[in-house]
């Protein structure tokens, strides 16, 4: 196993508070799915009541993270790839899309969720688990980056943050 680990000085949020960021980006990863490869599309309601599919953002990339509204890490990278998001949505061909594991949260902690972090990019619901099977969730936060041609380019375990994401995209094709 090879490990590529982003190295990060302390980070800030809005509020000033400052946290360290520890990513590992796996360029050839044990769980998960194998890099190079095409993902599992899946077909889920959003938490806004829309169906939403991976593959109708063929031809974007696609920033395809798992979180729960419970996890401290994934509390730490939201308002990062929200203000990333915001920056980059229109002129980087570039979709979050940040897939809730409802069966191990409750829809009444999401939309608070949502509403305390203002996220604007879509929320699926993952109420089964099938999808963070197919995906072989392990760990939570977990993000894959999928490139325009729609094959997964990275696997990150752990938070991301603006300029995480910022370099990982801006190297997709």
């Amino acid at each position: 196993m090879i490990f590529i680990t982003v190295k990060s000085n302390l980070e800030s949020t809005d509020s000033g508070e400052s946290f360290k960021v520890k990513t590992s980006i796996n360029s050839n990863i044990d769980t998960g799915l194998k890099l190079g490869k095409l993902p599992p599309d899946f077909k889920l309601t959003t938490i806004t009541g829309e169906t939403l599919t991976l593959s109708d953002h063929k031809g974007k990339k696609v920033i395809l993270n798992f979180w729960t509204s419970w996890c401290p890490p994934c509390k730490e990278e939201m308002p990062h790839m929200e203000k990333y998001y915001q920056k980059n949505k229109d002129s980087q061909n570039v979709e979050i899309i940040a897939i809730n594991m409802t069966n191990s949260d409750n829809i009444k902690s999401v939309e608070k969720f949502v509403d305390a972090y203002e996220l604007t990019f879509p929320i699926p619901l993952d109420k089964s688990g099938n999808v963070m099977d197919a995906y072989e969730i392990k760990f939570l936060p977990e993000t894959y980056l999928i490139n325009s041609e729609g094959i997964i380019a990275h696997h990150i375990r752990g938070p991301v943050n603006e300029k995480v994401l910022t370099d990982l995209v801006s190297d997709l094709p």
